[in-house]
């Protein structure tokens, strides 16, 4: 191991889930649908017409799937509660739907891994949105309550709590482009949703921190770094400053400094007044400074970064988003004369360019800029990508040999590495996904995975990059990684 790179002492390997992604179980004991459930059966919405209504039995076989996380020498595990199941309808709480995390969080204790828990990860029950959702401030009230039922349950045995998982998608994706649920196309319902969800986080975390101040409270957002295609041209520049901040610093800006970007409010006021106009009634006296209540974490999402610039390209890179024939927005509003490009770069399955150095940048930027000066550590809460897998037979062994999988993660724990090598204070890394899952708008398409889900049997078969994940978490250490 002498090219071995060690990770710091304390530094946390673990891998994430979400609950409408993998638990199934959609209507048992009690769980009521959720806007997943509903925009799965719009026609045209989700490739196939898939849903999440059995995904991989999780709910069922979470025992087995825990001891597969011990397997790999997971320390902890992200995961997220579904307040469709805790809370039906966004009503009366659901003692059955409560039991089902008691036990996972158990089980998880009983095989030493730590159980990192997220509140929101897109699953908002149908009944809520059927009053408004995220575009009406009753919503993050609701959703405070749910919190706090969830902290009743689990109080005692989870320590680490994440109130949202990327904004953005819940809000701009979802309420603006209308390509995930509830699939609407407004840039007034995309501003009021961002706002409403990081009400409810402020809510939360201040809730949350009353009854316990050891907890460790943050939020997890999907972040990125936006490049100008030639940085000596302003509208290449112009491209890249409003990718970063209606992406990066709409909500950065919010959670760290009580304020949003003025200069996203001017280009979104450019786009449409009156959306503004509504938003600005809906962001009442007070609200930043509870947005803005200090965390101890914040969870980075990094997949790959942005191209851009202000003329469009001899030749379009590939879409990253499902192909229905359903219309899909844009979910930038101030998006006019906003362009990407393709550098050349390798691209996995979803059209994603692989894109490790940027995360290295991102995390020093993220520190830099926010973190550091707040005193809140970083961690990379989801990482990872999508090849086509396909398992093979082995000396009469089950195998997935997913040797581009390997290689992304070897790059992107080196690229965290190179962060904390600048003084960046990274303290986990979570690769995303634990097993192949339903990955939203894509139905069962596409496989992320370190493990392979047999859809039809529900087989797990742990993939050549879980192998090779396992020996860097018991070595403590990146070093190259041979794969038989």
């Amino acid at each position: 191991m002498s090219d071995a790179r060690a990770f710091p002492e304390g530094f946390l390997f673990g891998a994430a889930t979400a609950a409408y992604q993998i638990e199934g179980a959609a209507f048992e004991d009690g769980r009521a649908a959720s806007i997943w459930d509903a925009f799965s059966r719009v026609p045209d919405a989700v490739i196939n017409a898939d849903n999440g209504d059995v995904a991989c039995d999780h709910y069922h076989r979470y025992a087995g799937d825990v001891q597969l996380m011990k397997q790999l020498g997971l320390q902890t595990y992200r995961f997220s509660t579904s307040w469709s199941r805790v809370r039906p309808d966004g009503g009366a709480l659901n003692p059955k739907g409560v039991d089902f995390y008691k036990r996972l969080v158990d089980e998880l204790l009983g095989a030493g891994i730590l159980p990192w828990l997220t509140l929101y990860h897109w699953d908002l029950p149908q009944a809520l949105q059927d009053r408004g959702g995220w575009t009406v401030r009753e919503t993050a009230e609701r959703f405070t309550e749910y919190a706090l039922d969830m902290h009743d349950a689990l109080g005692d045995r989870v320590d680490v709590w994440t109130t949202l998982n990327e904004p953005w998608c819940s809000s701009f994706l979802s309420y603006t482009a209308g390509a995930h649920a509830p699939g609407h196309y407004s840039q007034a319902e995309g501003m009021l949703a961002a706002h409403h969800l990081l009400l409810g986080h402020g809510q939360t975390v201040r809730e949350l921190r009353a009854r316990d101040a050891s907890l460790n409270l943050g939020i997890t957002l999907n972040l990125t770094v936006a490049d100008a295609v030639d940085p000596a041209d302003p509208a290449d520049l112009d491209a890249a400053r409003r990718i970063d901040g209606q992406f990066n610093r709409w909500f950065l800006d919010p959670v760290f400094r009580g304020t949003y970007p003025a200069d996203i409010i001017k280009d979104f006021r450019d786009t449409d007044a009156e959306a503004v106009a509504r938003w600005q009634e809906a962001v009442q006296p007070g609200d930043l400074d509870v947005i803005s209540t200090p965390i101890d974490s914040l969870g980075v999402n990094y997949y790959h970064g942005e191209f851009v610039g202000g003329t469009p390209p001899e030749v379009d890179p590939p879409a990253g988003d499902a192909p229905t024939p359903r219309p899909i927005g844009k979910p930038f509003p101030a998006s006019e004369n906003l362009y990407w490009h393709d550098r050349g770069l390798s691209r996995t399955n979803m059209g994603w360019e692989v894109q490790p150095e940027g995360l290295t940048r991102l995390l020093e930027r993220v520190s830099d800029e926010y973190a550091a000066e707040a005193g809140v550590a970083l961690y990379v809460t989801e990482n990872g990508a999508s090849y086509d897998d396909e398992p093979v037979t082995d000396a009469g062994e089950t195998r997935v040999h997913d040797a581009e999988r390997v290689e992304f993660v070897e790059a992107h724990l080196g690229a965290v590495l190179d962060a904390v090598d600048k003084g960046v204070d990274v303290r986990g890394y979570f690769y995303w996904s634990l097993m192949d899952n339903f990955e939203w708008a894509w139905g069962y398409a596409k496989r992320f995975g370190i493990v392979y889900v047999d859809y039809a049997t529900q087989e797990r078969t742990i993939k050549d990059s879980g192998l090779a994940y396992a020996r860097v978490i018991a070595q403590r250490a990146l070093e190259p990684v041979v794969v038989r």
